[in-house]
């Protein structure tokens, strides 16, 4: 790793993976200034401190050129650690109503990513796309490494969007046009086995299926009860949405994950979306649109203590299968 030269406590530095998207490293890479002798080298508290002192000046810039920031050698280690550094960026917390994974609050503002089994790969995504409110940006850390795999593969949604069309433009324009409808089937209770598990008590965090209607009418979303869980239906909504800060279109959907990848003995993901007029979505253009998520995505092995902060605005995420050990944390942001 080649540190780039700089007068703060972090200092850019180039990894391997890392590639250049219109001219703009993505993503960009901070690591401590001295050059740590060892992995999260300095106290916690000088770093905490250096996030509130150079959040504004060093670190969001950086987020809102790339999209992506990765902070790498910092001393933290633990999941209080994490939430520590995230109490200290300042951003407001976002609960985590309406989201489809399983996940399990470990401490203050942070939760498990999800927690679906290792040998399953979590498609692309932005944050709670099928909900109207989501999070702006999202952290992720690294507590445990994987033993092989588990990268948190990342893609910049502009660009997905600029590729989608211009090899599908008929199909852009029907998107632009109609949105999407997302169903989703919920048990009462979480199924750990599944990607899209969490059940409608969890997500709507309450066992009252009054608070339940009400919590989803919200969200804009539609419940129907059945003998033993509920469906949920949200839409139409946008499937492309205008990034105000950046003047540019967003490819941003959940539709390739939903596709793919919302399948359980509840669910069949080619019914989980469909367009906002009811109609099917085609599945090779679904097919390719995952291929051009694939070409464009970066992934960077994780290395524990790894912070990874992600503009929700700028860009889609995902999982690859890993082999146990793998520990990653996450926090939502407004």
């Amino acid at each position: 790793m080649a540190p780039v030269a700089g007068s703060s406590f972090f200092q850019e530095a180039r990894l391997p993976e890392q590639r250049a998207v219109e001219g703009v490293a993505f993503p960009a890479v901070l690591v401590p200034t001295a050059g740590p002798p060892g992995p999260g080298e300095g106290s916690l508290d000088e770093f905490l401190a250096a996030v509130r002192s150079e959040r504004a000046s060093r670190v969001e810039p950086l987020l809102r050129e790339a999209g992506a920031v990765l902070l790498r050698g910092f001393p933290a280690r633990t999941a209080a650690d994490f939430d520590a550094a995230v109490e200290a960026f300042g951003y407001e917390e976002l609960p985590y109503v309406g989201g489809a994974a399983p996940r399990t609050n470990v401490v203050g503002r942070v939760f498990t990513a999800n927690e679906s089994p290792p040998d399953q790969k979590i498609p692309f995504h932005h944050e709670m796309a099928q909900v109207p409110t989501f999070p702006a940006k999202l952290f992720f850390f690294c507590e445990v490494e994987p033993k092989s795999g588990g990268e948190t593969p990342i893609v910049l949604s502009h660009y997905v969007y600029k590729r989608m069309k211009e090899n599908f433009p008929e199909f852009v324009e029907k998107l632009e046009k109609h949105g999407l409808i997302y169903t989703r089937v919920l048990g009462e209770g979480d199924d750990p086995s599944s990607p899209i598990g969490r059940g409608w008590q969890s997500t709507f965090l309450t066992k009252d299926k009054f608070v339940a209607e009400e919590r989803a009418a919200k969200l804009g979303m539609k419940l129907e009860w059945t003998h033993d869980g509920v469906k949920t239906v949200m839409g139409p909504i946008p499937a492309v949405k205008w990034d105000e800060s950046r003047g540019r279109k967003i490819w941003f959907n959940s539709m390739v994950a939903a596709y793919t990848g919302w399948k359980d003995a509840r669910n069949d993901p080619v019914k989980a979306v469909t367009f906002g007029d009811g109609s099917p979505l085609p599945a090779d253009v679904i097919e390719e649109c995952g291929k051009i998520l694939e070409e464009e995505c970066v992934a960077v092995p994780w290395q524990q203590g790894d912070i990874l902060l992600i503009d929700n605005w700028a860009v889609l995420h995902s999982r690859r299968s890993f082999e146990p050990p793998r520990r990653v944390l996450a926090s939502l942001c407004k």
